[in-house]
C-alpha cells in the first residue's frame, strides 16, 4: 500500500511530463544516490571498487551513450569501443601537450574529439542503416585502433604500445584510492545522466520518412545523436583509462568490449536509461558468480571442471540471456522493473 499516488495532483505540464511523476519514485532516487554516495565510500572494500562499481559505472556511461544512438535514434553501431578510445586519448594528449589544463576539461575535450569522430562515421547514416550501418560501425572500430596503434605521436612514440595514464589530480586534490576514484567516477555519471532525450531521434527512429514529413530534418538528427552518442563514450573512455586501468592502450577497447555494451542495453533495456545501468551491472557481476557458481560446485561436487569449459561458460550464459531476453522480454530488465511497479500500484487488484 505504499506504492500509490492517490492524492499526488500535478498542476503543471511539466510535473505531468516528468520523468518520476510519483513522489516514491523521487523518494527511492533519493535514497539510492545518498546510499551511493555517503553509505557505500564507508562500508565497501577497495576490491569492490576497483573490480565492480568502478567499472560497472564507467560501462554503464557508455552504455548510456550507445541507448542514445541505438535505443532513442535507431542507428545501429558496433564501434561504441572505438568511441571510447578516442576520448581516452584525446583526453591522455590533453594533458600531455597542454601542461596545467584542468583534467575534467580534458574529459570534456576527449568527449568532444569523440563527438567529432562520430560524426564523421556517422555521416553514412544519411544514406544507409540497419545491418549496413552496422557494418560501417565496424569498419570505424577497426580503422580507429589501427590510427592508434600506427600512428606514434598519439601515443607520445611509446613504443610498448601501453601508456601509464597521468595522475588524477583535480583543484590540487589526488584521487589515488579506489574510494576516492568511485566518488569522481559518480558524480561524473550522475551529472551526465540528468539529461533530457529528444524526441526527434524516437521519431527518426520510429519511421525516418514520417519524421521529415512532420518538419523534423533527418540529417541533423541523426548526426546529432552519433555526436551525443560518441561524447558520452569519450568521456567513458577516459575514466575507463584513467580511474578503472590507470594505462592508455588501444587493445582495452577491443570489438570484444563494443559487444559487451551493446549486450547490456540489450539485456538492461533498449531505449530505457535505467536499462544501462542494469544491463552494466548484470555483464559486470555476472562473470564473478559464474567463477564463484563453478568453483563452489567443482570443490563440493568434484565435477572437475575444465578449464576451457569455465573459461567459455560466461560466453554460453551471454548467447543464451540475448535470445531469452529477445524472445520473451525484448525490453530487458528495464520493462520487467516496470510492470513490476504498475502492479505494485494496482496491488491488490488484479486490474
Amino acid at each position: 500500500m505504499l506504492y500509490r499516488e492517490a492524492g499526488q495532483f500535478k498542476s503543471t505540464y511539466a510535473a505531468d511530463a516528468a520523468i518520476l511523476p510519483i513522489r516514491q519514485d523521487r523518494i527511492g532516487l533519493a535514497l539510492i544516490l545518498a546510499a551511493a554516495f555517503i553509505v557505500v565510500p564507508l562500508t565497501a572494500s577497495p576490491y569492490l571498487f576497483s573490480a565492480i562499481l568502478i567499472p560497472c559505472l564507467i560501462l554503464a556511461l557508455a552504455a548510456l551513450g550507445l541507448n542514445i544512438l541505438t535505443g532513442y535514434a535507431g542507428q545501429l553501431s558496433l564501434g561504441t569501443a572505438a568511441f571510447m578510445a578516442v576520448g581516452a586519448f584525446a583526453s591522455y594528449n590533453f594533458v600531455l601537450r597542454m601542461p596545467g589544463i584542468p583534467l575534467l576539461l580534458a574529459f570534456a575535450g576527449g568527449g568532444v574529439m569523440a563527438a567529432a569522430v562520430g560524426i564523421l562515421f556517422g555521416l553514412p547514416s544519411l544514406r544507409i542503416r540497419g545491418f549496413y550501418l552496422a557494418v560501417a560501425t565496424l569498419a570505424a572500430q577497426f580503422f580507429i585502433l589501427w590510427f592508434l596503434t600506427k600512428v606514434g605521436w598519439v601515443t607520445n612514440y611509446n613504443s610498448s604500445g601501453v601508456i601509464t595514464a597521468q595522475p588524477m589530480v583535480i583543484a590540487g586534490f589526488a584521487f589515488d584510492s579506489p574510494q576516492e576514484k568511485y566518488l569522481l567516477v559518480l558524480s561524473i555519471v550522475t551529472l551526465m545522466t540528468r539529461a533530457n532525450i529528444g524526441r526527434q531521434w524516437m521519431a527518426i527512429r520510429d519511421m525516418d520518412v514520417a519524421a521529415e514529413v512532420i518538419g523534423i530534418r533527418p540529417v541533423r538528427a541523426k548526426l546529432l545523436a552519433f555526436a551525443v552518442s560518441s561524447f558520452y563514450c569519450g568521456v567513458a573512455g577516459a575514466l575507463y583509462a584513467y580511474a578503472y586501468l590507470g594505462t592508455v592502450e588501444p587493445e582495452a577497447y577491443s570489438l570484444d568490449l563494443s559487444f559487451r555494451i551493446l549486450f547490456m542495453i540489450i539485456i538492461g533495456g533498449i531505449g530505457t536509461i535505467l536499462g544501462a545501468f542494469l544491463g552494466s551491472a548484470f555483464i559486470v557481476v555476472m562473470p564473478i558468480v559464474l567463477t564463484i557458481v563453478v568453483h563452489f560446485l567443482d570443490d563440493t561436487l568434484h565435477l572437475n571442471v575444465a578449464s576451457s569449459v569455465a573459461s567459455n561458460l560466461e560466453l554460453m550464459v551471454f548467447g543464451g540471456l540475448i535470445i531469452f531476453f529477445l524472445i520473451v522480454e525484448p525490453h530487458g530488465l528495464a520493462r520487467i522493473w516496470q510492470i513490476t511497479k504498475e502492479k505494485l500500484r494496482l496491488w491488490p487488484f488484479p486490474h
